[in-house]
């Protein structure tokens, strides 16, 4: 039963890492869902007044779609990647299509949370109905009141109406819905369209095989979480052998002492190899090697992307 469960245990660890940036797409869509539902019963409250309705409600979709917009830019890392790459390197290694892909990598992942947040908004209806109700023709209602203005229909959402609009304020409510919710349900169908073509193009396009991608998506995985792991001790014990020369001594746990006699730190990585291995990196091979990464092929000691074929990017470091 233990050999069981630990092989089972596993699997499902195998899983979530190869799919690890579609549970973090999962995770951030969550999120969102659970921040608008709080925001449409917490913060939304519609005006209910002319010509300020309109403006609130698109507000209301669009002004939170932004903001989580441009944080989902800003925690990218490729961001800065490329805010680096542009600055050490510039733009002359990049072919279109690697330059369309980097884009594409960039702006689809910060995209996931203001489309999700736009969807839940049409699909639960508030900031349309409130952004649209005023703009509802009255003669599209049949029998409506000639003495009521259109003004009138701007306070259908969250006002009480006399008894003989009830009808018309439920009829403009549910037509306002109804279209809200279309728009909704089209969203994430042109989004999973999308999806779709860009899954098919990425794989059609590629050079490597399904097996070297995995392989490669391991790879730059397993680095990163040694190199952040790597990067910490060693700036740790650095810090410790600055500070002792200070004050003479250091204070250290246990754990750090371990850490301080295990792994001697002499000096730091000068600027030019650091520069080496930040940056985007798109896929090259040398004679048919690959380079997995910038680190990888500054470990092999390669400089330059070379004149020939197999110094030429082949595929973007996809996300």
């Amino acid at each position: 039963m233990a050999a069981l469960i630990a092989e089972n245990f596993r699997f499902f660890s195998l899983f979530f890492k190869s799919k690890d940036v579609m549970i973090f797409n999962g995770l951030v869509a969550l999120g969102t869902v659970g921040s608008q539902e709080i925001f449409s019963v917490v913060a939304f409250h519609c005006p209910c007044s002319p010509a300020r309705n309109y403006i609130y409600g698109l507000a209301a979709i669009g002004v939170p779609a932004l903001a989580l917009f441009l944080i989902g830019i800003i925690l990218n890392n490729h961001t800065w990647n490329l805010v680096a790459e542009c600055h050490k390197r510039g733009t002359k290694n990049f072919s279109s299509p690697a330059t369309f892909l980097l884009f594409g990598s960039i702006l689809g992942r910060a995209a996931v949370a203001p489309i999700t947040w736009s969807v839940i908004s049409l699909l639960r209806g508030e900031a349309y109905i409130c952004a649209l109700s005023e703009f509802v023709a009255p003669t599209s209602l049949d029998k409506f009141p000639a003495e009521y203005k259109a003004e009138t229909l701007a306070v259908f959402p969250c006002k009480e109406v006399p008894t003989n609009l009830t009808h018309f304020k439920e009829e403009v409510i549910r037509t306002l819905r109804y279209e809200s919710q279309l728009f909704g349900w089209l969203l994430i169908g042109v989004v999973a369209v999308l999806i779709f073509l860009s899954k098919c193009l990425k794989h059609c396009c590629s050079p490597l095989s399904y097996r070297q991608e995995d392989y490669w998506a391991q790879y730059r995985s397993n680095e990163a979480k040694l190199f952040r792991r790597t990067a910490e001790v060693h700036s740790k014990i650095l810090a410790a052998g600055n500070v002792k020369q200070f004050f003479g001594f250091v204070a250290l746990s246990k754990e750090e002492k371990e850490l301080v006699e295990e792994f001697p730190v002499e000096g730091v990585q000068p600027s030019p190899q650091w520069n080496a291995i930040t940056g985007v990196y798109i896929y090259r091979e040398n004679k048919g090697f690959p380079f997995y990464s910038r680190l990888h092929k500054w470990a092999k000691g390669v400089e330059g992307n070379g004149p020939g074929p197999d110094g030429q990017e082949m595929a973007f470091l996809a996300v």
